[in-house]
């Protein structure tokens, strides 16, 4: 469940892609902010895969890797919440709906589900996931960072729009694996759960409130993913053709 404007928002649950739309870029001051941010995030999902391969040679076994990076991922993952403010504010022309969606997808499972059943954290499926993000978002800062200083390295728009093909299925299996495998628990000690009676006469079940969260990757993903093939069609489609013009 989770995108792209050209200098730092989501489009593409960040996994794929999409073209931002045209519009005037942002002023000098606001490039220059996007340009740190940018660079910044690029760095700190670095120093994510850096421990994961550091913490793979020392323990010569991907099983709970993700105790090795659990800190940077929370930190550099909830960061990702200030591009919801660059499009409330203007800086990058995207959806400050869709990004909020997406964004907090990623901030959700990071905290209200990996964070919070801490017997997942073990399973093979958070290191999915966990792998998928670290390479999309390495990919996708570092094409933001360019494209603001209007140096795009043909290598990097094309890992952009080509690697989410493999990485965007990857993520959401992990995903998927990971709340399924967070339900016994979440249903055994009632976690989030409210029940009646209470004075708000208001009750809520974190359990089934999972499972339609799993359900609802059903009609997303494939939308998503389709929508993303045609970007990158259209885009490389039309590198090549300006390539070709040259």
């Amino acid at each position: 469940m989770a995108a792209s404007g050209s200098s730092g928002s989501r489009a593409d649950n960040g996994y794929g892609s999409q073209q931002p739309r045209r519009r005037k870029g942002p002023g000098a001051l606001a490039t220059a902010y996007l340009v740190i941010y940018n660079v910044v995030m690029t760095a700190g999902w670095l120093v994510i895969a850096v421990g994961l391969v550091r913490a793979y040679l020392a323990k010569g076994s991907y099983h709970s890797l993700y105790y090795s990076i659990e800190k940077p991922l929370k930190f550099f993952q909830t960061g990702a919440l200030l591009e919801i403010l660059h499009c409330a504010f203007g800086i990058v022309p995207s959806s400050v709906v869709l990004t909020a969606f997406q964004v907090m997808s990623r901030v959700f499972l990071t905290w209200a589900v990996t964070h919070s059943v801490k017997e997942v954290q073990s399973e093979d499926s958070v290191l999915l996931f966990v792998v998928a993000w670290t390479i999309t978002e390495i990919i996708r800062y570092s094409f933001y960072t360019f494209s603001l200083l209007n140096h795009l390295p043909y290598l990097i728009k094309w890992a952009r729009y080509t690697l989410f093909i493999v990485l965007y299925p990857m993520g959401v299996s992990g995903e998927l694996l990971t709340i399924y495998a967070a339900l016994p628990f979440v249903r055994q000690s009632g976690l989030y759960s409210i029940s009646l009676p209470n004075k708000y006469n208001f009750s809520f079940d974190y359990y089934t409130f999972l499972i339609l969260v799993m359900i609802s990757y059903i009609p997303i993903f494939p939308q998503l993913y389709f929508h993303m093939l045609h970007q990158r069609r259209k885009v490389l489609c039309h590198t090549e053709e300006h390539k070709k013009s040259e």
